[in-house]
């Protein structure tokens, strides 16, 4: 069986997000641990768990979804995945935290591997489908797992709201066309992971989000 565990971290309230099965294997996706008290609740969790980290991804490259990278990387020495099309966007986190005045602890590390559309994120006894779900950022990804009937979703879809999309690399049309082509295809059922907020489903944002 494979379950999700979400943290609240940091001053923007980002989901952080833990993917783990039977096998003891776990993705974090978007480690948001901004203090020190965050990086040892996320630790906490894990070791409390038994759970082994085997792969680190970013749904994209906002500042609130990477404060934990090089955390996460170096205590369980995994390399950072993201699409091609994030670079930009990660490479701009110093620029990015100055403008906010949000100091940070240490920059993320480079992308060691890159992922895109149709791939899929294999650990334990689970896999993941990877989604192309660009509008809130150039290049988001969400993540589809099947059997289980869930999506990490990052900041594409919310509870009856969608993505902002001012800023750099942000487009409402594509926004759009990526939830209804990606994420509107996917059964009414599926259990929706945002980047923010409460969990929700594609049948309930399909009848109420006022965007779509």
């Amino acid at each position: 069986m494979t379950q999700v565990h979400i943290f609240e971290f940091n001053p923007f309230a980002e989901n952080t997000c833990i993917v783990f099965d039977d096998s003891g294997e776990c993705v974090i996706f978007d480690p948001g641990c901004y203090d020190q008290e965050e990086r040892e609740q996320l630790q906490q969790f894990i070791e409390k768990n038994g759970l082994r980290p085997v792969r680190l991804i970013n749904t994209h490259c906002h500042l609130d979804h990477v404060f934990g990278n090089a955390f996460v990387a170096k205590t369980w020495n995994l390399e950072l995945e993201i699409h091609a099309g994030e670079l930009p966007v990660l490479e701009r986190f110093p620029q990015v935290c100055q403008m906010y005045g949000v100091p940070f602890a240490e920059m993320s590390p480079m992308p060691g591997r890159f992922i895109g559309a149709g791939d899929l994120v294999e650990f334990g006894q689970t896999q993941l489908k990877v989604l192309f779900t660009p509008g809130h950022s150039p290049a988001s990804l969400s993540f589809y797992c099947k059997e289980e009937g869930f999506v990490v979703a990052g900041d594409v879809l919310f509870y009856e709201s969608i993505g902002r999309t001012d800023l750099p690399g942000g487009n409402t049309e594509l926004l759009l066309q990526s939830i209804r082509s990606q994420l509107f295809t996917l059964p009414d059922e599926t259990l929706v992971y945002p980047g923010h907020g409460p969990a929700t489903t594609i049948r309930h944002e399909k009848e109420y989000n006022p965007f779509l």
